[in-house]
């Protein structure tokens, strides 16, 4: 798998646990708000941060695109 591909997992791993979602949960919001693409686009700046951060960054990435 990629660098980015398991970068993805982690994401999706971090924000389950921090949010108490079951992983179709993560699933049907990342795609419903485009987070795979978010995270696929950002992976450099992304990766370099903890994992605080890329929950905080997604959940602002969401509300976003709740708003538009």
């Amino acid at each position: 798998m990629s660098r980015q591909g398991d970068f993805l997992i982690y994401c999706t791993e971090q924000y389950k646990t921090a949010k108490s979602l079951t992983g179709k949960q993560v699933s049907e919001l990342f795609t419903r708000y485009r987070v795979w693409d978010y995270i696929y686009s950002c992976f450099e700046a992304l990766h370099t941060t903890g994992a605080n951060y890329i929950v905080e960054d997604i959940d602002l990435y969401i509300r976003a695109g709740q708003a538009s």
